[in-house]
């Protein structure tokens, strides 16, 4: 195990055909009331959906081992939080120990680790998501009390791209439909995209955005744990996220110094910017702007179409099939674990920086 975080510190332990994964959960407020209902509504949000996700069902059940009183009030800082793994199916996985799979880690961790075991891509499989899901609960709930909120939507499949300009407050209404959209009809196509990706045997992949509301002027950390280092740090931290960018990202790269600079102004007696381009974030505080951000997740490596790999038994040019149970997409489940990767890191330095 290996944790992160200053003052809210989480370790991660498990492997996705293990008897259970799970996470620890150190420097929490004594006292503090976890609500379990929450929880739940929480990890609903990154199950599969039918027809879109991969048939694999867990229950998903959270169950607090260590930690929390009968009233379920935090005794002393600490949350061992377990999920048992009920549906496994190990033996499908034993080829790859021969012929890794492209796009996994597959290849790297046979020749990292002696005795790797490949099964549901074991310590890297997005598997290990689900815990992380339930410390962000927690870790939303926490902020909740101190007017901070986190929601976040899919804007791409694909090529089918949502370029509307969301109010931030209104990203919880993703939760309104299986794919995370912000409307019926990109609901739609978006499930179409990766209902046609499934039926070629292949993959799709998308972008999730995410915005924090409720940051003052000044929250966050400086240097190596600045606001937006420690974001960039917990999304690269999710299986399959290849790319993370702040307000508009890349795009600024296209402007001038007079158009990507918010500028300041003062409306009904608050400090506030015409524009939001940094996205929320400059010097690795916060601007008091929404901290908007988006992530970028690549296509799920596991398909049915036929690759190209290498035979280790032979060390030649061999080929591998993925068949089982995968997700044609993962993009519209990762939107919950960007949701709580963020709320993570936030409360962490909530707790550790600028204390409100």
């Amino acid at each position: 195990m290996y944790p992160v975080g200053n003052r809210l510190r989480l370790s991660l332990f498990g492997k996705s055909h293990a008897d259970c994964i799970g996470c620890i959960l150190e420097g929490l407020p004594i006292g503090m009331h976890i609500d379990k209902d929450l929880i739940s509504k929480e990890m609903a949000l990154r199950k599969p959906s039918d027809g879109i996700g991969t048939p694999r069902k867990e229950s998903d059940t959270v169950m607090f081992e260590y930690g929390l009183d009968p009233n379920d009030d935090v005794v002393d800082g600490k949350l061992l939080l377990v999920i048992y793994n009920g549906n496994r199916n190990s033996s499908a996985y034993d080829k790859f120990k021969i012929r890794p799979r492209p796009g996994h880690a597959d290849l790297p961790a046979l020749f990292k680790f002696k005795d790797y075991d490949v099964a549901g891509g074991a310590q890297f499989s997005g598997r290990m998501t689900a815990p992380l899901v339930a410390a962000g609960a927690i870790a939303k709930q926490y902020l909740a009390h101190k007017g901070v909120k986190i929601h976040a939507y899919t804007r791409s499949i694909g090529d089918v791209v949502d370029n509307e300009e969301h109010c931030t407050t209104s990203y919880g209404e993703s939760t309104s439909f299986k794919t995370r959209a912000m409307s019926q009809e990109l609901d739609s196509e978006m499930t179409q995209t990766i209902l046609d990706a499934g039926k070629d045997e292949d993959s799709i992949g998308g972008t999730v955005q995410c915005a924090v509301t409720g940051l003052p002027i000044g929250f966050g950390g400086e240097w190596f744990d600045a606001l937006d280092v420690s974001i960039a740090r917990m999304m690269f931290s999710i299986p399959a996220v290849k790319g993370v960018e702040f307000g508009k990202g890349f795009d600024i790269t296209k402007m001038r110094g007079s158009q990507s600079n918010d500028q300041y102004i003062v409306k009904d007696g608050k400090i506030t910017s015409e524009t939001n381009n940094m996205g929320g974030v400059t010097g690795g505080l916060s601007n008091g702007m929404p901290l908007v951000f988006r992530v970028a997740i690549k296509p799920t490596p596991s398909i049915a179409k036929e690759q190209r790999t290498v035979n280790l038994e032979t060390m030649t040019t061999d080929t591998v099939s993925v068949t089982g149970r995968h997700d044609p997409c993962i993009v519209p489940r990762a939107v919950a674990v960007v949701e709580a990767m963020a709320a993570i890191a936030i409360m962490d330095q909530e707790l550790s920086f600028t204390p409100f």
